[in-house]
């Protein structure tokens, strides 16, 4: 009886004593956690809208650490590295008693380390803790790091940390990023030779460096498939097979596309890790290709801009901000896609789908190319060259400057910046100054961006596209007006589409308009099919002179290169909308043969035309500074009708008649006004504007 009284006595001494060591070990466990929160400092990462890496950025240590899960790699690699590395990973808890007892017998009976007893859980710990040296502490703390890294965290999260942060030589940790240097792929597909390599380097990662070390590289790849378990982990004969296989002799470059939007991406968003984008990477690859050679070919201090669209849905798909972005003598580090540029001839189809749209002109419509006077403007072509008589279609497929600026005059300058606007683009106009005509000719300034936004329009019915910054700036489509009917953007696709390719570039079957800036500083080229727009600008970031630059010769042979080496399948144009057709000259009604505008400016397309405001356009809101009680004088313009014209100001009459067709009017003061103006036959136009 009494030896039973002191067995329970003793025994209930051992639970306390124990439980008081499993508290002081909780204890201690919560005291002294391991610094899990140093596996957070990861490469933050840029991805195309597939979810594929395009550039990576290094840490705050010079490491290229990609954060990497199980699911991102191959199945077969993680079988082999747990046959080789620790079998019994998926039973012990963090610590293999087994392989530590016979280290520890393998030491005594040959004086030396035979075999390690490191688990993955060890590993982990030695990772996001490194020490120097090896000695019976670091030993010691790893194991109990070990312990406390399994309590907290599943198998599957102690393998992420592993593939995430495990040391491939050099700055390269992590599997992602050695499989990417070493093989040029991500390591979700490996061969048995390279799984094996990715599972051998990590042991002595300098010393097996296959780009320095080739042979030992090799070595240590033998031992990994040599290995009973390894074998049988990747199947008969196939450990044999790989041995036969060169390991990669050179290190890749990490990819690093898309320069100019990824750091967008990080200024927008320093905290976040991966950054999702619209570019699709073989679009982008494919365009900065192009972009290189092209560079190569242009010579020194020129640079090159491209950006590529979806016309539907807005989604910037490949952009190139420079020619290189590294590359100082081309000021590579300015983002030339977001440069206000003169556009040259590139907003001559805008002014043209205006005319078609209110039934000024058709295709074979006769319009001068002569010398003329507009108010003391004379426009002149770029070849200094003037074609007499053509139809509209040549005028604008050989961008002739005089009947561009013609049917600019007709339709009004104001009319057109009220359609830009539509596409929720404002190019921006020197400063103190009006929409003039010289707009049709690049006097104005535009983004490569919004350039390309405005021609979404074209490749889609007339609706245009809102497009994103690439990054975090939704696209999409604009719910409100079309910025052209469907049959006049139908007339001019079915004009550019019929532009002779630039020599030895193939017909694609795109619609395409090239432009080039007053002082040869700008080379444009803006191209469509039926989804995608493609822009392209070149020229130098300071705004020099490049003499023999040109939109055609310069331009027009990257945008059909850019085209080909997207990988994108050409989308037809779409088709003739209902009363869209081409009518022969002999064809149309009297008033639509000829285009011309008399001595006086007036329209005679077959009959006189009644008077009509073209500027203030109807609703407009002009700013003239009635804020500020300093009115400035409003311009007035009329298009037709016959002289002399006497102007009606909220029904009051302006004090004189003129016979010109530009008046100022000075506004008593701020808000809604109505402009009148009566013709000699007495035919009235009226427009309602808002003076702010």
């Amino acid at each position: 009886m009494r030896r039973w009284h002191k067995f329970a006595i003793g025994s209930a001494a051992g639970i306390v004593l124990a439980g008081a060591a499993l508290f002081a070990l909780d204890a201690a466990d919560k005291a002294f956690p391991p610094p899990l929160d140093r596996a957070n400092a990861v490469s933050a990462e840029v991805l195309d809208a597939d979810g594929q890496l395009l550039r990576a950025f290094a840490t705050s240590e010079g490491r290229w650490r990609l954060k990497t899960a199980v699911s991102d790699v191959d199945p077969q690699f993680l079988r082999m590295l747990i046959a080789y590395e620790d079998q019994r990973f998926y039973d012990h808890g963090g610590v293999d008693l087994w392989a530590l007892g016979r280290a520890a017998m393998q030491l005594v009976s040959n004086g030396r380390i035979v075999s390690g007893a490191s688990t993955l859980s060890m590993q982990v710990a030695r990772l996001i803790e490194p020490r120097e040296g090896r000695s019976l502490s670091a030993k010691l703390l790893q194991l109990v790091r070990a312990v406390q890294i399994e309590r907290r965290l599943s198998k599957e999260q102690i393998l992420d940390l592993y593939l995430t942060h495990a040391p491939y030589g050099g700055n390269l940790e992590g599997v992602r990023a050695a499989s990417l240097a070493y093989f040029g792929k991500e390591p979700r597909r490996l061969t048995v030779a390279e799984a094996a390599l990715l599972v051998a380097l990590p042991q002595l990662p300098e010393r097996r460096r296959p780009d320095r070390n080739l042979k030992a590289a090799e070595a240590a790849r033998k031992r990994v498939l040599d290995r009973v378990a390894v074998a049988r982990a990747v199947g008969d004969g196939e450990a044999e097979r790989a041995e036969g296989v060169a390991a990669p002799p050179r290190r890749m470059q990490l990819p690093a596309l898309a320069a100019h939007v990824a750091e967008a991406a990080l200024r927008k968003e320093p905290d976040v890790l991966k950054h999702q984008t619209t570019l699709k990477k073989q679009v982008q690859q494919g365009l900065e290709a192009v972009a290189r050679a092209a560079a190569m070919k242009l010579g020194p201090k020129l640079s090159l801009a491209m950006i590529m669209a979806d016309a539907q849905t807005g989604a910037i798909v490949g952009e190139v901000g420079s020619a290189d972005y590294f590359d100082a003598s081309r000021s590579g580090w300015i983002d030339m896609t977001r440069v206000n540029r003169s556009p040259g001839s590139t907003l001559k189809p805008f002014i043209y789908g205006l005319a078609f749209e209110q039934g000024l002109v058709s295709q074979e419509t006769i319009i001068e190319d002569r010398p003329a006077d507009f108010f003391g403007y004379r426009p002149r072509n770029f070849d200094m060259s003037y074609q007499g008589d053509v139809t509209v279609r040549e005028a604008l497929q050989l961008s002739l400057n005089v009947p561009a600026v013609k049917l600019l005059d007709a339709v009004g300058p104001s009319r057109l910046m009220v359609r830009f606007r539509r596409a929720e683009v404002r190019p921006v106009l020197p400063p103190n100054e009006t929409p003039g005509l010289a707009i049709g000719l690049g006097g104005v300034g535009i983004t490569l961006k919004d350039l390309v936004q405005l021609y979404t329009a074209l490749a889609n019915r007339g609706q245009p596209a809102r497009l994103g910054d690439g990054v975090t700036g939704a696209p999409g489509k604009l719910d409100g007006e079309p910025l052209l009917e469907p049959v006049a953007v139908w007339n001019v696709a079915d004009i550019l589409s019929g532009v002779i390719p630039p020599a030895g570039a193939p017909q694609r079957g795109i619609a395409y308009k090239t432009g080039t800036s007053y002082g040869y500083r700008d080379a444009w080229s803006v191209g469509y099919d039926g989804r995608y727009v493609l822009g392209v600008w070149v020229g130098r970031p300071d705004n020099s002179a490049v003499p023999g630059l040109t939109g055609y010769g310069t331009a027009a042979p990257i945008l059909f290169e850019g085209f080909a080496k997207s990988g994108i399948a050409t989308t037809p144009l779409p088709r003739p909308p209902a009363g869209a057709v081409r009518i022969a000259q002999s064809e149309l009604p009297i008033s639509q043969r000829r285009f011309a505008l008399n001595a006086s400016g007036l329209l005679t397309s077959g009959r006189e035309a009644a008077p009509q405001i073209i500027y203030p356009p109807e609703g407009a809101h002009v700013d003239l500074g009635a804020g500020q009680g300093n009115l400035s004088p409003l311009m007035l313009k009329l298009q037709g009708g016959r002289a002399p014209f006497r102007w009606l100001a909220n029904g009051k009459p302006l004090p004189d008649l003129s016979r010109r067709r530009i008046q100022q009017w000075l506004p008593d003061g701020g808000g809604y006004s109505k402009l009148t103006v009566i013709d000699s036959a007495g035919r009235a136009a009226s427009v309602g504007v808002f003076i702010d």
